[in-house]
């Protein structure tokens, strides 16, 4: 067990007035065991208390060491394993679960009637994991070295001719030759016009000189994601219209990670890029946040965007990916990884934001 951060858990549960909570999360149960488990359909639950009397409910198929400094409890396909669960359950006590517990877990605990109600434990455990610990950062910036590597190695070896679907299966044995165990999200390949949906899909479009290519890759290192996009041109040197734009979406870039700072709120990073987009008459075009935090998953609590008005804080990592979508003509986003300081940011990505052609 992760003791420190368990006991953070506990804290907050307090404040909360919760005495009890179960941890459904793969992610969230990594980050307070050290064990990360993909249960599929079957269920695991880490059960925590503020008496301290933790469990891990899991089923046998998956190999647990018994010396994670918690009791382990095991069931079989034959078990019911949410009645397992309820004879753990305090009874007539809240029990604060996972927003994404699957329902037919949670219908049968309810039908089971143990505790006295349900509440949405999940934002305890999620405002914790916004704030990275030393081990994390580290990991953080490992994980994002890799992935300059990779995109760097990816736009080497762009051909005439080449498919965005070969270009990213290309990219998956990059990473694993890189040391990444596989993409923190499915990646995306936007050859010429096709960069201008901000999330395409890689299909069947093949790259020819003169195309807008957008690339937009992550990976897994020790199971902490990496992000970045880079949008580059190939063959050709681009024309004026096209290096406005790429411009452009690079100032706002740079505005943004320029703003960050703890203290500042999330919703003034997204107005430092998103009003120079808007100032250059392109703002209708700019159709997403400006950035999400990041962490063990893709998409961790917290994002950059104009409702956001938390602020922000040392230790946090997140995105700054301000872009520009012209349908027909041409998308660029360039997004890079900030870990928050006292006085700044320090960027996790050393790929270079100068308008390239390859």
């Amino acid at each position: 067990m992760k003791n420190s951060r368990v006991l953070k858990v506990i804290e907050e549960m307090e404040l909360q007035g919760l005495s009890q909570i179960i941890v459904t999360s793969p992610a969230s149960i990594y980050y307070l065991t050290g064990k990360w488990i993909e249960a599929g359909e079957r269920m695991v639950a880490l059960y925590l208390t503020s008496s301290g009397n933790h469990k891990l409910i899991v089923n046998k198929l998956f190999p647990v060491e018994n010396n994670l400094g918690i009791d382990i409890v095991w069931y079989t396909d034959s078990d019911d394993s949410v009645e397992i669960l309820s004879k753990i359950l305090e009874n007539n006590k809240i029990l604060g679960i996972d927003k994404d517990w699957s329902a037919k877990f949670l219908i049968r605990l309810m039908e089971l009637n143990v505790v006295k109600g349900f509440v949405n434990s999940s934002p305890i455990i999620d405002s914790l994991r916004m704030i990275k610990d030393a081990e994390e950062i580290d990991l953080m910036r490992k994980s994002s070295q890799i992935n300059d590597r990779v995109m760097l190695k990816l736009q080497s070896e762009l051909k005439e001719g080449m498919t965005e679907k070969y270009a990213q299966r290309l990219l998956a044995e990059i990473y694993e030759q890189e040391g990444a165990s596989d993409f923190s999200f499915t990646p995306i390949i936007a050859f010429d016009t096709n960069g201008a949906d901000p999330h395409s899909n890689c299909g069947d479009t093949k790259l020819k000189k003169g195309d807008t290519v957008v690339l937009d890759i992550g990976g897994l290192y020790n199971h902490y994601c990496s992000d970045m996009t880079r949008t580059v041109f190939f063959g050709e040197e681009p024309n004026n219209h096209k290096k406005e734009i790429y411009e452009i979406v690079k100032q706002a870039n740079l505005n943004g990670i320029k703003k960050v700072k703890d203290g500042v709120k999330f919703s003034e990073i997204d107005s430092a890029a998103r009003s120079y987009i808007e100032s250059k008459g392109y703002g209708e075009f700019f159709t997403h946040r400006t950035g999400h935090s990041i962490g063990l998953e893709t998409h961790d609590k917290g994002d950059v965007s104009s409702i956001n008005h938390d602020e922000v804080k040392a230790g946090m990592i997140f995105s700054i990916e301000p872009g520009i979508y012209l349908k027909d003509d041409i998308g660029v986003r360039i997004e890079d990884l900030v870990l928050v300081t006292k006085d700044g940011a320090e960027i996790l990505n050393a790929v270079t934001k100068d308008l390239i052609v390859i």
